[in-house]
């Protein structure tokens, strides 16, 4: 008979040289889940945090049409941002649920690393098998784009047109991975703050009815085998 141990208890991760920090996902809500936790603690101790959403999350809510909800969800998302510390948000205009590999895409991406300058960048989870199912195309087209645009970011002859010196991104880090190589405690502070930056998507979650209370879901998810909550990444420091 075959017995499983308990879950492995991963290193912590030092982030006290952080001082800028660019998140990068496809969607309003998508650094809410547990992502925003470890925001919380970064804001609090005084580093600098940005978000680049690629979409306005506007396919999201079956019943109401994408115009309405483009803007809708945008909102929820400066409410999500205020819950956790942070003030600089940006959303561009990529189609939702239509996200491409692009030369088109790593530039906004790359462009954005350039002018915000982070010593850290930040993307969620594009593995293929993803939270017990298949990821969601856009969150693996985010993902794979945003490491390509990091190197991008430092090849001064790879987007020449935008006219902005080349920036080397210190690491990469990708929140909720298959195989993390590291977790960043949160204390529990942080804890309700993130579950906060969950509850604003409120007119989304009304549209999913089945979905767990995010107190619950975020508190099982970041609950660690020996005690307290940690966000889990994989990290990337030669990039």
């Amino acid at each position: 008979m075959t017995t499983t141990g308990p879950a492995p208890v991963l290193p912590n991760f030092d982030w006290s040289e952080f001082t800028r920090v660019l998140v990068v996902v496809a969607h309003p809500d998508d650094a809410e889940y547990g992502l925003s936790c470890a925001v919380a603690m970064w804001t609090r101790a005084g580093v600098e945090v940005s978000y680049l959403l690629l979409t306005h999350g506007e396919a999201g809510i079956r019943h109401l049409d994408p115009a309405e909800v483009g803007p809708l969800r945008a909102e929820e998302q400066r409410l999500a941002c205020a819950a956790v510390g942070v003030g600089d948000l940006t959303l561009l205009n990529h189609p939702d649920g239509q996200l491409m590999e692009s030369m088109e895409l790593r530039r906004d991406i790359a462009e954005h690393i350039r002018r915000f300058r982070p010593d850290t960048v930040v993307t969620g989870n594009f593995e293929l098998e993803a939270y017990g199912t298949f990821n969601q195309a856009d969150h693996r087209v985010a993902g794979l784009m945003t490491v390509d645009a990091v190197r991008d970011a430092d090849n001064p002859w790879v987007h020449r047109d935008l006219d902005l010196p080349a920036h080397k991104v210190s690491r990469l880090l990708v929140a909720n991975p298959g195989a993390p190589t590291h977790r960043i405690g949160v204390d529990e502070q942080a804890h309700l703050a993130g579950v906060e930056s969950l509850k604003c998507h409120k007119v989304y979650f009304e549209a999913l009815p089945d979905h767990p209370k995010p107190e619950e879901f975020i508190s099982e998810m970041l609950a660690q085998p020996d005690g307290g909550y940690a966000v889990s990444f994989r990290v990337f420091e030669q990039i």
